[in-house]
């Protein structure tokens, strides 16, 4: 079960999905603006956030972002139209995921397990690389030792390629190991992620040490 806040100004969307969501055991709280969202996230402890992009007031772009400064808490945004504009803008944002409208609930349920899902396994020792010291036990990173904030599917990220410095993974790779993607599906989410998780671990996030581009391949993390 999860503590869920869906953010939907469209009232027959949000009932049908609140009743989806608490039917496979969630915790459901509901707004209908931006400005109401915030205000409950404040108050709801939610371990994810389902996001209306097109509310009225504070669109969803500014909603993603003011949560994003504030916090980890995962994001999952609604696209009713699903281009560039929309996805890229939202990812941009700091969304960790995005599903298309009409919203299927299995989707959801998907997308939800997805970015709330934890690495398991034993834990290991405490790995550096330069100024950055990833710990696979208490899943905590920090660079220069100061401890570095980050969402749940940066830090999968981060940890699925520091699993394996050096080796080369592809963008559909990442999508299927780390957002649980099991068809073709979009790069921009990929692309995305990299961008927000450089700006985080990166002294200078055009010239990465950690998390390089290998272009026309896709994505390694090293050589250090």
């Amino acid at each position: 079960m999860a503590r869920v806040l869906l953010i939907e100004d469209d009232p027959s969307v949000r009932d049908a999905l609140t009743l989806a969501l608490k039917g496979r055991d969630h915790e459901v709280e509901s707004a209908a603006s931006g400005e109401d969202g915030l205000e409950r996230l404040a108050r709801f402890a939610a371990d994810v956030v389902v996001l209306d992009l097109m509310l009225p007031g504070i669109d969803g772009f500014e909603v993603c972002r003011r949560i994003r400064a504030a916090s980890s808490t995962s994001i999952v945004m609604l696209s009713a139209r699903g281009d560039d504009f929309d996805v890229v803008g939202g990812l941009e944002a700091g969304a960790d995921d995005y599903v298309v409208k009409p919203v299927r609930p299995q989707v959801l349920e998907a997308r939800i397990r997805a970015v709330l899902r934890r690495t398991d396994g034993v834990p290991s020792p405490v790995e550096t690389y330069g100024a950055l010291c990833v710990d696979r036990a208490s899943l905590t990173v920090s660079r220069g030792g100061r401890q570095v904030a980050l969402p749940p599917i940066e830090l999968r990220l981060l940890l699925y390629l520091s699993a394996s410095p050096g080796q080369v993974f592809s963008r559909q790779q990442l999508l299927e190991s780390v957002w649980e993607h099991d068809y073709l599906g979009d790069s921009r989410l990929v692309d995305a992620c990299v961008q927000r998780l450089r700006a985080k671990i990166e002294d200078v996030p055009a010239e990465p040490r950690y998390v390089q581009t290998v272009r026309g391949f896709g994505y390694r993390f090293g050589p250090v």
